[in-house]
């Protein structure tokens, strides 16, 4: 019984990923714009997630990738006419060196101490481009691809990256990497004593979300058509993503799908009240944290038993 419930489950998740994937054949531009900014999220929040929730690496930096990747697009394809497609990945290729020098230092902390020196690490990638005239200071760079992307073109790169990056959780905490992310998480010493190669495991999960997250930004500022340091670097990015992690719930794969969607959504509708948005998203996910303190999908979870892509293998 549970095996054709699970099977059912499986199903209508593929129906509505092929109903997202046709979006641009049957959606107006607004749910086009509406469900790009989707995948979007939802990639960066599921690499969060697999840091914070599944790893128990609880990064205030992420922006710090998002930013690289943005300006890895912007300089690959204005100074060197790099194909678009290429300049993505190598938004995803500096992510992953930026993130193999800063595992050099925050590794060393643990808890707390992790979460400020990756924060740190922003800041400090936010006042040099602010200040380095090769990317023309603080002002920011505006964003030429080669070849010029459509609208409908972007959002296909970027479901790939949502659905990529759904499935790479999935098979990640599947896999002997994600037992042990998740004993780490735990119990970082016991998980040590039984086996687990702590620090390549951190290692691994930190460069796999780097290089998905400067992917993603690389798509997201090639929409934006301009990247800035002020708001590449910003802490908002990582607010957003908190949001979504907290809301879906942390921990589970189908949170960021709902987080993400809330997201959006709400965007959408406080996009008039944008000086007071993140007060007021604030102070939802403190009502969702005290209704439900596992998130909606972690409640639906603990409650009913409701999951659809689990990471526990029979």
């Amino acid at each position: 019984m549970k095996d054709v419930i699970c099977r059912s489950r499986l199903v209508w998740m593929g129906v509505l990923t092929a109903a997202l994937g046709t979006v641009p054949l049957w959606g107006s531009d607004y749910l086009v714009l509406f469900f790009f900014l989707f995948c979007l999220y939802l990639t960066v929040a599921q690499m969060w997630n697999l840091l914070a929730g599944y790893s128990g690496l609880i990064s205030l930096g992420q922006q710090v990738f998002l930013g690289i990747g943005g300006y890895s697009v912007a300089v690959m394809g204005n100074y060197y006419g790099l194909n678009v497609l290429l300049s993505i990945l190598a938004g995803g290729f500096f992510s992953v060196l930026l993130a193999l020098f800063m595992s050099l230092f925050i590794f060393r902390m643990k808890g707390v101490y992790f979460s400020i020196g990756t924060w740190i690490f922003a800041e400090i990638l936010m006042i040099w481009f602010s200040n380095w005239s090769f990317v023309k200071y603080g002002t920011g760079l505006f964003i030429k691809t080669n070849p010029p992307l459509s609208t409908n073109e972007t959002f296909y790169i970027a479901f790939v990256l949502g659905v990529g990056s759904v499935a790479l959780v999935y098979f990640i905490m599947r896999s002997r990497l994600g037992l042990g992310l998740m004993a780490m998480r735990d119990n970082e010493d016991v998980s040590e004593t039984m086996g687990v190669q702590v620090f390549r495991y951190k290692l691994y999960c930190f460069l796999i979300a780097a290089f998905i997250t400067g992917m993603a930004a690389g798509v997201f500022y090639i929409f934006q058509v301009f990247v800035q340091p002020y708001k590449a670097f910003s802490i908002d990015w990582t607010v957003k993503l908190v949001f979504i992690v907290i809301i879906g719930g942390i921990g589970t794969i189908e949170g960021p799908i709902v987080g993400a969607l809330i997201l959006v959504f709400l965007s959408q509708v406080l996009a008039d009240y944008f000086s007071v948005s993140l007060l007021i998203l604030g102070a939802i996910a403190i009502a969702v944290i005290l209704l439900a303190p596992k998130g909606i999908m972690g409640t639906l979870q603990a409650k009913l038993g409701f999951e659809i892509l689990s990471p526990r293998r029979k």
